[in-house]
């Protein structure tokens, strides 16, 4: 059994089922059946088209539990007059059926679970895993985003930057469980990207790249957060560096910029240097700069102040944090990141404990707590 395969052939046969009467809801069941019908058949018989296979045991699963319904007898008559299903046709609904996931109506919970079941071919149970969640949990929201969308016909034009939103949030959410939810957002924005031409898509995919590059030397052997200062740049993985600046320069060639492509130019900075030392600051200032204009985003607002603090001194960041809002998430650990480099050690292990405790995950919280430590002991000593 080939699951990557599978997972590729999910949303073209859901497309195919939708056209062909079918609902959103239905189709996705019946395609879910058929899969769990190729895991007993296939290894013993595998077919010479699985697409067509697969299309052809989901129609039938999608027409006996139509005629299961009672209520629904028209409905059976109408599917039942259309041609008998053979190989597929040609259309591809990949890129409808991020669309149709990405549905405004939908929390962005829901969007991402409903995203990961239909496009990426993730059973429930995978993505429950995932996000930590029981199993019936899981199930419960993704049957209700799919009610909430079973009436959204493939004609209704979608909104690219909705589905942007929705696989960043997937990139973000890391691994857990037995699925790495980053590279499956990857796997996902190559595909998004690989029908579309829009800008921001190749932004994010390269985004999505560079930031992954450096996963192998965010942590130490001991679990413990690694700054991006202090990680050991060997341990990036520079195929991946050397295609998202790839990525990242064929779409700014496009002169259409857009808050991922921003986003990516500012890691590919990070990523061009050797040390820590060599970052070109200055340049990331101006690319915050850029983002700020693009979004006005209170974030990129505070990164700017850290960034202007590398370049052009702590006090210049540190007067560009005071004109934000003080309970911006990362605003005190920001502050007392720029108090250390300016020489005030009591503030910055004040601000750094501060910091500890509004930390939204244990590991930045242990971090933060043993920054302050580090200091608290060097006002001792």
């Amino acid at each position: 059994m080939d699951d990557g395969l599978l997972r590729t052939l999910i949303p073209t046969v859901i497309g195919i089922l939708v056209r062909r009467g079918a609902g959103f809801a239905a189709a996705e069941d019946a395609v879910q059946d058929a899969l769990v019908e190729a895991l007993r058949v296939w290894p013993g018989d595998a077919p010479r088209d699985p697409q067509g296979w697969l299309v052809t045991v989901a129609w039938r699963k999608f027409l006996d539990a139509t005629r299961a319904d009672t209520s629904r007898r028209h409905r059976e008559e109408r599917v039942e007059s259309e041609p008998e299903p053979g190989e597929g046709e040609a259309v591809d609904d990949t890129l409808q059926l991020y669309f149709l996931c990405a549905h405004p109506s939908l929390t962005p919970a829901s969007a991402v679970a409903l995203t990961l079941r239909a496009v990426g071919g993730l059973t429930t149970r995978q993505i429950a895993q995932a996000y930590l969640v029981p199993e019936a949990t899981m199930a419960q929201r993704i049957s209700r985003a799919k009610r909430t969308v079973s009436d959204v016909r493939f004609t209704r034009h979608g909104d690219v930057t909705t589905v942007l939103r929705v696989l960043y949030l997937v990139f973000n959410e890391g691994y857990s469980g037995d699925v790495d939810l980053a590279a499956e957002a990857i796997r996902l924005t190559r595909e998004l990207a690989a029908r579309t031409s829009d800008e921001e898509v190749a932004g994010l995919l390269a985004l999505m790249l560079l930031h992954h590059a450096r996963r192998p030397a965010r942590t130490g052997p001991d679990g413990r957060l690694v700054p991006l200062a202090e990680q050991d740049r060997g341990r990036w993985d520079t195929r991946l560096i050397a295609e998202g600046v790839e990525v990242l320069q064929a779409a700014l060639a496009r002169d259409r910029l857009g808050e991922f492509q921003a986003q990516a130019a500012i890691a590919a900075l990070h990523a061009d240097a050797q040390t820590a030392e060599e970052t070109d600051w200055v340049q990331i200032v101006e690319w915050y700069d850029e983002l700020v204009r693009l979004t006005g985003s209170p974030v990129a607002r505070l990164n700017r102040a850290v960034a202007l603090g590398e370049a052009d001194g702590p006090r210049a960041g540190l007067a560009a944090l005071a004109e934000l809002d003080p309970a911006l998430p990362r605003h005190t650990a920001a502050s007392a990141y720029l108090h250390e480099k300016d020489g005030d050690l009591a503030t910055a292990a004040r601000l750094y404990a501060d910091a500890a405790a509004l930390a939204p995950n244990l590991p930045e919280r242990e971090h933060l707590t043993r920054q302050a430590a580090r200091l608290n002991a060097r006002l001792r000593g």
